[in-house]
């Protein structure tokens, strides 16, 4: 890949390198990497289990449960950017190791926790942490490799590994609590943290100098775009909080788009902006962002919804909602085996779109049809986990090959931070449908026919209406990047070693 001479114009692809790069040479860096990205699925997951036994054990209201495992949201997404940033001038390596310290140190601050107000601060040390790591696990991953094979398979792994994570917390975590306090759960972020250290730095030589971006750090554009996501990411959850009425969200809300406005006077004015706007506009980049975009909304509306209809209005147990949920596990879990197949046959480009387009008409086949039966509903699990285990990889990996060279990292921090913004408006759009639809609680027994059938228009309006918007992103995206493509260099099918 070479930086674009002038300007950000589309940079040139690496020279192809003929057959199929193996992945061998790059073990301890990947096993590494792969386990940063393990960190990041397990951790909500596996807390999400332990709630009860952590609101009775530290007294916790509701509310401080709430913001336990939301303060990780918000601190992660919204400090990414400055983080991407940073690393890009510092050192991807430098800071990911860093990162991965202060995981361990806060993780191990967890077996002195003795208050719910203790708790939210460790998991918002944990965010930090987070937004330190992350994204530079994409970021490391692409530089290993020369190839469009080498890299989609290296991604398809790294992911694999975190959606096994993501698969399994639950039930790891259930049968931990059957035998131990919930510190447990949240210590074993030490060892975590501990061997992806050893791997990154045995695996990983240190950035080269000559690959850093030397422009100064805009620390201005970097806080005013971090309190803009923090509000967006944040905004959400005072909205479930409070509801629809309140006038806190609806600040937080307004005083967001305030925020994004002031980073967007604040990149065009500066000298050297810690987000040049013009790399936003490169085909790839905008593209793979807006087909994240268009995923994480209708993911979010999906699962929303989803859950509350198998529990709440079937009255599923949690045990028979959790099986329910299998054939989406199911296909994100086996996706790794064809997902070097399918972008062979289709294509980056091609499959960036198709499959940010088949999350979106799961969403839609669940809104139009999830209420006639179950096999409805798994038919849009599939969908959406299938569009998800294809999109995950392709539209990272091209945004990165649109990036110029010396910005890799702020370029996966974008990624993270569309996916993570998209979620978190995706539920604020379904649960503010659903509140100003549904009488009553939600979560009240024996509901009314009544009240079934108000959940129904919710749940089909909700969802038609991130389906149109998911839909409009996606037709963007593709637009975007049509007439700028690039073939796949030697992807082949198979494992990927």
């Amino acid at each position: 890949m070479a930086t674009p001479s002038s300007g950000f114009g589309s940079p040139s692809s690496p020279p192809p390198v003929p057959g199929r790069e193996s992945l061998r040479p790059a073990g301890v860096a990947l096993a590494g990497l792969s386990i940063v990205f393990l960190f990041e699925m397990l951790d909500n997951s596996i807390l999400n289990v332990a709630l009860p036994s952590i609101g009775r054990d530290l007294h916790a209201s509701t509310t401080e449960l709430q913001w336990a495992t939301g303060v990780y949201a918000v601190v992660f997404g919204g400090l990414m950017l400055l983080f991407g940033a940073l690393a890009d001038r510092v050192g991807r390596r430098r800071v990911m190791l860093i990162g991965l310290g202060l995981l361990g140190l806060a993780s191990l601050a967890t077996a002195f926790v003795t208050t719910a107000e203790e708790l939210i601060a460790v998991r918002a040390v944990m965010g930090v942490a987070a937004a330190m790591t992350t994204p530079g696990s994409l970021a490391l991953a692409f530089r290993l490799f020369r190839t469009d094979d080498g890299r989609v398979r290296a991604t398809t792994l790294i992911s694999t590994v975190g959606l096994v994570g993501l698969a399994i917390g639950p039930a790891v975590g259930g049968f931990v609590l059957s035998w131990a306090p919930w510190q447990v759960l949240l210590l074993v972020n030490v060892p975590i943290a501990l061997l992806a250290g050893i791997g990154i730095r045995a695996g990983i030589a240190a950035d080269d100098p000559a690959d850093l971006h030397r422009a100064p750090l805009d620390v201005a554009g970097a806080l005013t775009g971090t309190v803009a996501v923090v509000l967006l990411l944040a905004a959400p959850t005072v909205f479930v909080q409070d509801g629809v009425g309140a006038p806190l969200p609806w600040v937080l809300l307004a005083a967001a788009v305030g925020a994004i406005v002031l980073f967007v006077v604040r990149a065009r004015c500066a000298a050297h902006p810690v987000l040049d706007l013009s790399i936003v506009t490169l085909p790839l980049v905008s593209s793979g962002l807006l087909y994240k975009a268009a995923t994480g909304l209708a993911t979010a509306g999906l699962s929303f919804y989803v859950t509350l209809q198998l529990q709440v209005d079937w009255g599923w147990s949690p045990f028979w909602a959790a099986i329910g949920m299998l054939p989406q596990v199911v296909v994100l879990l086996a996706g790794g085996l064809f997902v070097s197949a399918v972008v062979r046959w289709f294509g980056l480009d091609r499959v960036a779109w198709l499959s940010a387009g088949a999350v979106v008409v799961g969403l839609a086949v669940f809104a139009g049809f999830g209420h006639g039966g179950y096999p409805w509903v798994a038919l849009a699990l599939v969908l959406v986990a299938f569009g998800i285990r294809l999109n995950g990889v392709v539209a990272g990996t091209n945004v990165m090959k649109g990036m110029p060279e010396d910005r890799t990292t702020i370029g996966a921090s974008l990624v993270d931070t569309a996916t993570e913004v998209a979620t978190g408006i995706g539920v604020a759009v379904a649960g503010t449908v659903l509140a100003a639809i549904f009488t009553g609680s939600v979560v009240a027994e024996d509901w009314s026919s009544a009240q079934h059938a108000e959940f129904e228009t919710a749940t089909m309006t909700g969802g038609l209406i991130l389906a149109l918007v998911s839909a409009s992103l996606v037709v963007w995206g593709y637009r975007r990047s049509r007439g700028h493509g690039s073939a796949v260099t030697g992807v082949a099918s198979g494992d990927p070693s």
